[in-house]
């Protein structure tokens, strides 16, 4: 076991006592708020939240650097296509992208059995489908898109499926994209390149490497235009797939 290992221990100890004293402290505020006063003081919550939570990171010594355009709107829905590495880079897009009420499209499995998490997807606005029932799937993710474009709140989707574990981007897969796309056509698509978080699930998560160089940027702004789905998509794609390789310096 190397010294770095050893040492990372310590800090790992503390990060997992603060991130869990937060989801226990928060699941009973995020009820209230819900439950007695509305959507927007549970959102505030949820809000509060993960700003914890992403300081929380800096524990470990984690650099957490987000670029965010000066064109993106308020006025319009946003469908935000992010390359997915691990659970830690969901705080600083919930932090970061408030105002723009980002609500994602998660797997039923997380929508029990985890404090806060669990009560936010279930109740705050997101939905979770189930990844092998593809039928159902894209019809709740159909009313999700009509849902988010009546309210103007924006979508969160990782259309690889599942978490690239070793920080090469995976293909992403086509059809929950183009469900987004017909049931929310006026919406802008935003392309999110997320650098590093994967290096988070080394050693299992345990302990947690220190000093990762956390780095998200969130891109210009593109209309969903005349363009083939399948091939917007896959010029969204490669985009990511060439961002990401800038942020960790290797061949993809």
């Amino acid at each position: 076991m190397g010294m770095k290992k050893i040492l990372a221990y310590p800090p790992s100890i503390l990060f997992y006592l603060c991130f869990g004293f937060l989801l226990v402290v928060f699941h009973p505020l995020q009820w209230i708020t819900f439950n007695t006063i509305g959507y927007k003081a549970h959102k505030f919550s949820v809000e509060l939240l993960n700003f914890f939570i992403v300081r929380s990171l800096y524990i470990l010594g984690t650099n957490i650097r987000v670029d965010l355009p000066n064109s993106l709107t308020r006025d319009r829905s946003i469908i935000f296509v992010c390359n997915h590495q691990s659970t830690y880079e969901v705080p600083p897009i919930i932090w970061y992208l408030r105002k723009y009420h980002p609500k994602f499209i998660s797997k039923k499995e997380l929508g029990k059995g985890i404090p806060s998490v669990s009560f936010n997807l279930k109740y705050g606005g997101s939905i979770l489908i189930e990844r092998n029932n593809p039928k159902e799937a894209l019809i709740k993710i159909e009313e999700f898109g009509k849902r988010l474009i009546k309210k103007n709140h924006s979508a969160v989707i990782f259309p690889e499926g599942t978490r690239s574990r070793y920080g090469h981007p995976k293909k992403f897969q086509k059809s929950g994209l183009i469900c987004l796309f017909e049931s929310m056509p006026n919406a802008l698509v935003v392309p999110i390149s997320i650098g590093n978080s994967y290096k988070f699930g080394q050693n299992n998560y345990f302990p947690m490497p220190l000093g990762v160089n956390l780095h998200l940027t969130v891109h210009e702004p593109m209309e969903i235009n005349h363009e083939e789905p399948e091939a917007f998509i896959e010029r969204i794609e490669s985009f990511i797939g060439e961002e990401v390789k800038k942020k960790q310096k290797f061949k993809l």
